[in-house]
C-alpha cells in the first residue's frame, strides 16, 4: 500500500484546523500519524485540536504562534511540545484548585452528606442526630445518588413527612425520574 502524501495530509489538516473544524482536523492528523508516527507537526496538531474542541480562540492563537516559530527556530516542535505540556499541567492544577474552592464554598454553610452519615454513626440515633444537624446547619447533597440515599434514610427512620417535603421541594429537578417515582411509591407503602 502506497504511503499517503505527507504534504497533502498536512495541508488538509491545517486548513481544517484554521476553519475551526477541529474534529475533522484531528482525524486528518491521526491519518498522518498512522503513516508518519514521529511527525512533530501532526503530534502538535493533535494537541491543538484537543484544545480547539474546548477553546477555539486559544487553539488558533497557539497554532499561529507555532506557524511563526516553525519558520524561525529549528527546535520549534520541541518548544511547542514543552509549551503545550506546561499549559496542560497548569490547566490540571487550576482545575484542582477550583474544585477545592468549590467544595470549601459549598460546605461553608453546611456539611456534606458523608459528614452527616458520620455524625449519625457518632450519635448512634438517627432522629437525634438529624434534629441536631437541621437546627444548627444544613446537609448539602451534591448529586442525585446522595439525594435518594438521604430520602431513603428519612423513610426508613420514620420521617415520612419530612421525606415528602424534600421530595416535593426538589421534585422538579429530577422530573420524571424513575428513582424519584420509586421513592414516592415507597412512601405510599409505609
Amino acid at each position: 500500500m502506497a504511503k499517503i502524501s505527507l504534504d497533502t495530509l498536512l495541508t488538509r489538516a491545517e486548513e481544517q484546523f484554521t476553519l475551526g473544524k477541529y474534529e475533522n482536523a484531528l482525524t486528518t492528523y491521526g491519518l498522518l500519524l498512522k503513516e508518519y508516527p514521529t511527525h512533530s507537526d501532526a503530534q502538535i496538531g493533535v494537541f491543538l485540536c484537543d484544545i480547539g474542541m474546548e477553546s477555539g480562540e486559544e487553539a488558533q492563537a497557539l497554532f499561529d504562534y507555532y506557524q511563526i516559530i516553525k519558520n524561525e527556530q529549528e527546535d520549534a516542535g520541541e518548544v511547542m511540545v514543552n509549551l503545550l505540556s506546561t499549559l496542560d499541567t497548569s490547566k490540571d492544577r487550576i482545575n484542582e484548585l477550583l474544585n477545592l474552592d468549590v467544595d470549601k464554598i459549598e460546605y461553608k454553610d453546611g456539611i456534606g452528606y458523608q459528614e452527616f452519615l458520620q455524625f449519625i454513626d457518632e450519635r448512634g440515633d438517627f432522629k437525634r442526630a438529624f434534629e441536631d444537624v437541621m437546627f444548627s446547619t444544613r446537609v448539602i447533597l451534591k448529586n442525585k445518588e446522595e439525594y435518594i440515599a438521604f430520602i431513603n434514610a428519612l423513610i426508613e427512620k420514620g420521617q415520612e413527612e419530612l421525606a415528602i417535603q424534600f421530595l416535593d421541594s426538589l421534585g422538579n429537578t429530577f422530573a420524571k425520574d424513575q428513582d424519584i417515582y420509586a421513592l414516592y411509591h415507597k412512601l405510599k407503602e409505609d
